[in-house]
This record gives C-alpha cells, sequence and structure tokens, in this order.
C-alpha cells in the first residue's frame, strides 16, 4: 500500500524537495495534506500537481484566494494552525513531514504525535524548544519522530550498523558556512546577502543564516541530545568543508562509522519517507577519485559565538533552549532586513539568555510562555 504523506510547510526549501521525492515515487506515496504559511501561488500548484486531498494555509487572510483556486479539484481547504493540528491526526496519514520553520512547527508535531503518528522531523526548532516534551509526547503516544536532518539521518544510519553497541560519542560535521575563512573584522561586517551565499547547501534563508552564525549547528547539537539521548560532552562539533561526510559516530574501541553522500537533502528525506528502503532519488553519487581528499578542522567560537551559546543553553537545561530560539528567530529576521549587523543576533541571544526567567522542568504552558516572553525583549532590544 501507499504510504500516505502529509507535508507541513510544502512550500519552503525542505517540502519542495520532499514532494520532489515523492514526484519520481508516485507508486509509493500518496499526498494528502499540503500546508503553507503565505505561498498561495505555490501551495495551489503543488496541491493540483499532486491531487491533494486537504491544504492548510496559514495565513488565514490567503483562505479565499487558495479556497477558490481549488474548488472545483474535490480538495477541501482550511486556513490556520489550529485546522493543521487537527488535520495531522487523521487516519488517513500515515507519516509528517515537518517542515515548517522555526517555533510555530512546535504545535503541529506534538499533535502529530499525540495521535501516534511517524513525523520525519526537518524542523529544530521543535526539539531545541521542547525537546523533553517532545519526546516523551513520544514515547506515550506511540508516535515516532525520523530524523531529517543530513546530520542526525546520518547518526541514526550509522546506529542501525551499529548491532545495539553504545556510543561513545558523536561527531558533528559543519561546513563552516560563507564565511568559515573570513577573520572576525571581515565577519563583523557581513551582510545578510552575503551570509546567504551558503557554499554546498540549497536552504531556506532563515536555516541559512543559521548555518553563517553557526547557530545551526548549536541547534542540532541540542536536538541530537534528545535524539539519541547524549549529553553535551557526548556531542562533537567538526568543521569538514566539503560537506562529504555528513556525521559520525565512534564507539568505546576507537571505531568510527561514517555516512558519506553529495550534500543533497532528497537522500536524508527519501531515506525517511522510504525507510527502511532506500530510495533512488535522483541524486549525483560520490566520485571517490574525483573527490580527492576530505578536510577537518575545529569549530571556532571566538568568530561563531553563536555555536558556544548554544552548548551553554544545552547545559543549563529546562527553558534556556527555547529562549536561545527565540531570540535567534527575532535576530535573524532582523538581520535580514539589514536591522542590525552579522555580530549582534548573538549579542541579543547572549542578553536574552542572561536575563530569562529560568524554569528547570517547563511544562507546554512554560514553554509557549517563554517563547512569547523572550521575542518580546528581543524585539525590544532593536528599538
Amino acid at each position: 500500500m501507499k504510504r500516505r504523506i502529509a507535508i507541513l510547510g510544502s512550500t519552503g526549501s525542505i517540502g519542495t524537495q520532499t514532494l520532489d521525492v515523492i514526484r519520481q515515487h508516485r507508486d509509493l506515496f500518496e499526498v494528502v495534506l499540503l500546508s503553507a504559511r503565505r505561498s498561495a501561488d505555490l501551495l495551489i500548484r503543488q496541491a493540483v500537481e499532486f491531487d491533494a486531498a486537504h491544504v492548510v494555509i496559514c495565513d488565514e487572510a490567503r483562505y479565499r484566494e487558495v479556497a477558490d483556486a481549488l474548488q472545483d479539484r474535490g480538495t477541501t481547504v482550511w486556513a490556520g494552525v489550529d485546522s493543521l493540528c487537527d488535520l495531522v491526526g487523521m487516519d488517513s496519514v500515515d507519516i509528517v513531514v515537518g517542515a515548517m520553520v522555526g517555533f510555530s512547527g512546535l504545535r503541529p508535531t506534538l499533535a502529530a504525535l499525540e495521535a501516534g503518528k511517524i513525523v520525519a522531523l526537518a524542523n529544530k526548532e521543535t526539539l531545541v524548544a521542547a525537546g523533553s516534551i517532545v519526546t516523551r509526547t513520544a514515547e506515550r503516544s506511540g508516535g515516532r519522530l525520523l530524523p531529517v536532518d543530513s546530520e542526525h539521518s546520518a547518526i541514526f544510519q550509522c546506529l542501525l550498523a551499529a548491532n545495539g553497541n553504545p556510543v561513545e560519542k558523536v561527531h558533528l560535521t559543519a561546513s563552516g558556512g560563507p564565511f568559515r575563512t573570513w577573520d572576525r573584522q571581515q565577519i563583523a561586517g557581513a551582510t545578510a546577502a552575503q551570509a546567504l551565499r551558503h557554499p554546498n547547501w540549497d536552504m531556506g534563508a532563515k536555516v541559512t543564516i543559521d548555518s553563517a552564525t553557526m547557530m545551526n549547528k548549536g541547534f542540532e547539537v541540542i536536538e541530537a541530545k534528545w535524539l539519541f539521548g547524549l549529553e553535551p560532552d557526548r556531542i562533537r562539533v567538526v568543521v569538514h568543508p566539503e560537506s562529504v561526510i555528513h556525521s559520525m559516530v565512534e564507539f568505546a574501541d576507537g571505531a568510527v562509522i561514517a555516512q558519506l553522500g553529495c550534500p543533497d537533502m532528497r537522500q536524508p528525506i527519501g531515506f525517511a519517507l522510504g525507510f527502511p528502503q532506500r530510495l533512488s532519488v535522483g541524486n549525483r553519487k560520490l566520485d571517490f577519485a574525483e573527490l580527492g581528499r576530505l578536510s577537518f578542522e575545529a569549530p571556532d567560537t571566538s568568530r561563531f559565538p553563536c555555536l558556544q551559546l548554544a552548548y551553554d543553553a544545552l547545559r543549563r537545561g529546562g527553558n534556556a533552549p527555547c529562549a536561545l530560539n527565540a531570540a535567534n528567530e527575532v535576530a535573524v529576521a532582523a538581520y535580514l532586513k539589514d536591522l542590525i549587523s552579522f555580530y549582534d543576533i548573538a549579542k541579543i541571544c547572549e542578553r536574552a539568555l542572561a536575563g530569562m526567567d529560568f524554569v528547570a522542568d517547563p511544562s507546554l504552558e512554560d514553554i509557549f510562555g517563554t517563547n512569547r516572553e523572550i521575542a518580546a525583549i528581543a524585539d525590544g532590544y532593536l528599538h
């Protein structure tokens, strides 16, 4: 039987690449639900191409536009995140792809897990902000998280080959972003346009800026704790400019298993959708003779302080990672509008962490409160 797929954030980078994988395997997958924040035109085209039964436009002001365009196609159109949270639990959904950007992905992800669904998770902020709540929800309901981030997918794939042996540590690889070879003074003057020129990966704007600051890698460290049950000192980051090794797992005897591939998000997406079957996804294959060499270096937290901030928030625990994420979302949005400088992102995040109301064991209500309050505080730093 076909696996029935819901894609939350179908018009973004991960969403469109997920649809490309499905496009190549129509015999294996059926698109049941598509959602977008406000990209109505693309959402309409996707719904038509994949004959989606349900579509959600989260920006309620765009509802009429989408509904009118799809009224004769048998597609039911909904508006708002509340509708999305209701629909992900439908019996007609087998796998939910969590591709929404930012904190907005938390509620629908939790709703899908509460309903016992498989969630192919690409939304970092969900585990960063509420990792303990999300993992407990999955354990209680029988839902399952499958990682879509290339690094966590790599660790997951390595663990499949571990035959149950305990992990000594994991090594998360980082490309180093567009400013890897720049000195601190050059980075301080970097524009958003420069930061958006990632050397290896095709990603959305927010994730690309997070990659340039290395906050993205810091968030992946936090994710790894929740996905694989690891403490911070067992999660290492290593800069690997070629982005061929997507991450590595080290064992007690010093042996290291690595997962390699060309930098193309369709591979980890296809692995999550088809698991345990591996699917051809039309990506370029590695030619080791052509590749020549692989290089590695330690991350420099003096030039990229956001990585250290993420480790600090993880070690502090509680609602600190949620506060870091909230401040970062505000700061990155401001940077993309050229309202602040590159290093202001880290400064805003550091100030927000220092001034937060700490909660050691936050409830879901605490998480939403922290996100709201820190976002307001961070926004106040801009004025």
